[in-house]
């Protein structure tokens, strides 16, 4: 196993390497001084979510959402919460379909919310529709 990570701040999005015996003791970006984890998604453009997707060594669990939809909306509190539980193991971002809709078709999202877990710069697993914090976080758990 690698004895460091690579990882992307959700604030400056500069790449971090951190060592990964010192991944749970709140490390923080050597550009910006901020926490790499927050406890919530973070919120990515095109091109944050491309640097995300191309240099995290976890893997990236994304929310395809929009703010008209009212599952999406329901389901936001809990995917506050299961980032709580499965930060530093995986980033959970949140991408709105509105705002970024040439990501979403790159994608192919059909349906929202659509959460997509990604591996090495890969899709390992997809599953639409709202979910519950503890599915959430017993799906992510399963597939990543």
């Amino acid at each position: 196993m690698n004895d460091s990570l690579h990882l992307v701040c959700p604030h400056c999005h500069a790449t971090n390497r951190v060592p990964t015996t010192r991944l749970t003791e709140q490390p923080r970006c050597g550009q910006c001084h901020r926490p790499l984890f927050v406890a919530h998604p973070v919120e990515l453009s095109t091109a944050d979510f491309d640097k995300h997707l191309s240099h995290d060594d976890i893997p990236l669990l994304v929310d395809f959402w929009a703010p008209w939809c009212g599952p999406c909306r329901m389901m936001a509190p809990a995917y506050q919460q299961a980032a709580a539980q499965l930060e530093p193991q995986v980033r959970l971002a949140k991408v709105n379909t509105e705002d970024e809709q040439d990501l979403a078709a790159r994608y192919g999202i059909r349906s929202i919310p659509t959460l997509v877990l990604f591996r090495n710069g890969r899709e390992v697993a997809r599953q639409a529709g709202a979910m519950s914090t503890v599915d959430i976080v017993r799906w992510t758990r399963a597939h990543g």
